[in-house]
């Protein structure tokens, strides 16, 4: 196999005329999935707080 040191199609001097203009990509708002990840941490550490109070109260019942 030889090895292949010139491309095989010359790259264009002209531009894509698909490429879209160069615009700046600025995220403003952080993705929905973190609210849904927060949200099921909050739950979820309210619900284990929970569960240990009963246990603490049940253990002082005893």
């Amino acid at each position: 196999m030889p090895d292949q040191t010139v491309p095989a199609t010359p790259p264009s001097s002209e531009p894509l005329a698909e490429a879209a203009p160069d615009r700046k990509y600025v995220e403003n708002k952080p993705p929905r999935g973190l609210y849904v990840r927060v949200f099921i941490y909050v739950i979820a550490t309210h619900v284990l707080l929970a569960m240990m109070s009963l246990v603490v109260i049940a253990a002082n019942n005893q």
